[in-house]
């Protein structure tokens, strides 16, 4: 037994936990706009990216459109479960979508051997989610704003998957928080392995905002903050940048 995890760029992964498959944020296809239109933000994806067989769960951590894609979601069967964040309930609902759970930050849902809890994630503006993620597998944390949930107690978990670097606007500041967050992260669940996410994948942007975004830090950096972040005695964190289309072995069954 076993997790394994694929990225697909942007915040989309499928996570593999011992033949149970979960699709993550998924941006599969098609172009990325934001409101009011392309002119302000919109990305694209160097190709589409195959839709993934056998799956299991469509996990959602947002209702925004990079986390809630609708020319990707509606390549997904329709009765696929949904496990999603209040507004990307909604907006799957709207797709057609119609085994759909949404869980605010505190609650659990069981799908089989896997345990979802969701954690309070990032205020865009209403708290998003966060999940811990639990099975005989192992166990993981993920987040795609940096936003740690001050309710997690500290345990230590098989892997994270987060943002490792800063994106920031002005005015409004960072609304990605990942070089801030990791070192958090290393002291309250000492992973064994750490996976850069939302900021990765060769994804292109353009748009107004483009031109204001503002990036802090880098993998580099967050690698050499894992190692150092290892608690004395333990071996440091295997941090993994990852490359898109690649499937990465987490954490073997103790």
């Amino acid at each position: 037994m076993m997790i394994s995890a694929t990225y697909f760029g942007a915040n989309g992964w499928l996570l593999d936990f011992a033949g149970l498959r979960v699709l993550v944020d998924p941006w599969l296809c098609g172009e990325l706009v934001f409101p009011p239109g392309r002119w302000l933000f919109s990305g694209s994806l160097p190709h589409p990216w195959p839709v993934p067989e056998a799956l299991d769960l469509l996990l959602l951590t947002q209702g925004l459109p990079d986390h809630c894609h609708p020319p990707s979601l509606t390549l997904l069967d329709p009765e696929l479960p949904v496990v999603g964040s209040a507004s990307a309930a909604r907006r799957v609902r709207q797709l057609g979508f119609r085994n759909v759970t949404a869980l605010a930050p505190g609650e659990t849902h069981r799908l089989g051997a896997l345990r979802i809890r969701a954690t309070a994630g990032a205020p865009v503006p209403q708290v998003e989610n966060g999940y811990r993620l639990d099975h005989p597998a192992g166990s993981l944390y993920l987040e795609p704003h940096g936003f740690l949930d001050p309710d997690l107690p500290p345990d230590p978990l098989d892997a994270v998957i987060t943002p490792v670097v800063d994106l920031a606007l002005p005015v409004a500041g960072a609304f990605v928080r990942g070089r801030q967050v990791l070192p958090q992260l290393l002291e309250r669940f000492q992973p064994a392995a750490v996976l850069a996410s939302t900021a990765g994948g060769d994804v292109r942007f353009a748009g107004l905002l483009t031109h204001a975004l503002r990036q802090v830090g880098s993998s580099e950096q967050a690698a050499s903050l894992a190692t150092a972040g290892a608690a004395p005695g333990q071996a440091p964190p295997r941090f993994i940048d990852p490359v898109p289309g690649e499937t990465y072995r987490l954490a073997p069954s103790a």
